[in-house]
């Protein structure tokens, strides 16, 4: 009995994941007690390697799970307080709220972002133009809105695509019930087609993602890091797009050129064509939700586009935190589409409170960062450099540690300690300088931070997210196909910041 209990146990832990991943886990579980004997230093950066094997095996397994086993583990050995992960959470409440309730609200325009993308889809038959399109388009809603919100509009309109051809390529007809999370159905004929598109679906979403990136550092409502720092630097909207546009502005155009030339080139994965077999189904999907298409249909879309202008103005202007912005969508467009059941609204949250619970596992990560005073020597380092060169050296830290962090964190981190410096120098630092510096750490946690999905929560949350195993985006494929980006961007920034003279 104890033995079948035994083998059910070791079943059951962290379910279908792979034997050498479970062996793995309990691993790392078993040797970090030792590091932290040893070194607790040494074991807070071991835990940090370890949380983002979690997130590059997110295939293999969710990372909540794992994750979440390493970061109780590290608290019970005293690497963090459960104290300092509520202050970490507290300090980011406005981004949890945003995933709660925004991704959801995003679900319920979710028929006229199929309507308006499809249009689009089917209109613009050149792969490079629908490419610069798509990320241009995630640049520009981001610099106004949060990057977590346009990347929630751009997996909405992926999995409606996705799913539309799943269901006719597993012999179903559009208005049948299926599960496209399987591949079992799927006719022979269209699996060939189906890996293609799934390829093509790949390119636009990494392109998109990307798009939240190059729009999300020229604002100070483009990423929460960015509100932060404008806050200590009291600079308005304005302000804060001016002292970034000498690098913004020209990281942009070569993130846009990046954009054409691996569509060019094929390279890194990009270059799918949609074929046209799954071009065909979708002007088929596209012909008959038009023919079916009722008046209440079309109702239903004009009040998601009220909604979603409304969730514009809002954001654009700051009228609200974008969390109560997201439930203010989710209250207009149910009360005025007649969603009226619990059920039909609790699966708008299906998407959003994994990754929510997920984030906060994050912080507790995080909070081990900060008592172990991981990034301290980093910081103290680049302080004994002067002029341009501490500034690109602000950059580049601040780029490297947020590809393996978070750049929420980083840039928390280093704004407080120059701020900290600039009001106890005394005068011997200059305003001047105190800016550049703040230019360098927004700019440095913004750009190279694509390089990774950890680095930014709008690519975490696009590897987490559903559509992610549909189309087999892992995370060594996003690496990959960031790393072109990575390169052009993170290199444009960093001369950027050295020759380009500043706006004011």
């Amino acid at each position: 009995m104890a033995r079948t209990m035994a083998a059910a146990l070791r079943s059951n832990f962290l379910g279908n994941s792979p034997d050498w991943y479970k062996v793995t886990i309990l691993g790392f579980l078993v040797i970090n007690p030792f590091i932290v004997v040893i070194d607790p230093h040494v074991a807070g950066w071991a835990l940090v390697v370890e949380f983002i094997f979690t997130l590059a095996m997110a295939l293999k397994c969710y990372p909540l799970q794992p994750g979440g086993l390493l970061a109780i583990q590290a608290i019970l050995l005293g690497l963090a307080t459960p104290e300092l992960v509520v202050h970490e959470a507290e300090k980011n409440f406005e981004v949890i709220m945003l995933l709660m309730f925004m991704v959801a609200g995003i679900y319920f325009l979710r028929e006229m972002l199929l309507y308006v993308f499809t249009k689009i889809l089917l209109g613009v038959r050149s792969k490079i133009l629908l490419s610069l399109m798509f990320s241009f388009s995630a640049a520009f809603l981001s610099a106004f809105l949060d990057a977590l919100t346009v990347t929630a509009v751009i997996i909405t309109v992926a999995v409606g695509f996705y799913g539309v051809y799943h269901k006719v390529a597993s012999g179903k007809r559009f208005d049948h019930d299926h599960n496209h999370g399987t591949d079992d159905e799927v006719h022979e004929l269209h699996r060939s087609d189906l890996e293609g598109f799934r390829a093509f679906l790949r390119n636009l979403l990494m392109h998109g993602a990307v798009g939240t990136a190059l729009g999300g550092v020229s604002t100070m409502v483009g990423e929460p890091q960015n509100l932060l720092i404008a806050e200590v630097m009291e600079w308005s909207f304005v302000t804060f797009f001016l002292k970034m546009a000498h690098i913004s502005m020209p990281v942009l155009i070569v993130g846009l050129m990046t954009c054409a030339m691996l569509e060019v080139t094929k390279s890194f994965g990009y270059g799918a064509q949609l074929s046209p077999k799954v071009r065909e189904v979708l002007e088929e999907f596209e012909a008959d939700a038009a023919e079916k298409r009722t008046k209440s249909d079309m109702t239903i879309i004009v009040v998601q586009i009220v909604v979603a202008l409304l969730l514009i103005i809002a954001l654009g202007f700051g009228l609200a935190a974008p969390g109560l912005v997201g439930l203010m969508v989710i209250i207009l467009a149910t009360a005025f589409n007649g969603i009226t059941e619990e059920h039909r609204i609790g699966h708008a949250f299906e998407e959003a409170l994994p990754f929510t619970a997920l984030l906060v596992v994050f912080f507790a990560i995080v909070a081990v960062i900060e008592q172990q005073h991981l990034f301290t020597p980093i910081i103290q380092w680049v302080m004994t450099y002067d002029g341009k060169m501490q500034e690109a050296l602000f950059f580049i830290a601040n780029g490297v540690l947020s590809m393996i962090s978070d750049n929420v964190f980083v840039a928390t981190v280093y704004i407080g300690e120059v701020e900290e410096m600039y009001l106890n120098s005394n005068g011997a630092m200059s305003r001047e300088h105190f800016e550049s510096l703040a230019v360098a750490i927004n700019t440095g946690t913004n750009i190279p931070s694509v390089a990774t999905p950890n680095g930014q929560a709008a690519f975490l949350f696009l590897l987490t997210s559903a559509i992610a195993p549909l189309i087999r985006l892992s995370y060594g494929r996003m690496v990959i196909m960031a790393l072109p980006y990575t390169i052009t961007m993170s290199t444009t920034g960093l001369l950027a910041l050295w020759y380009m003279p500043r706006l004011m």
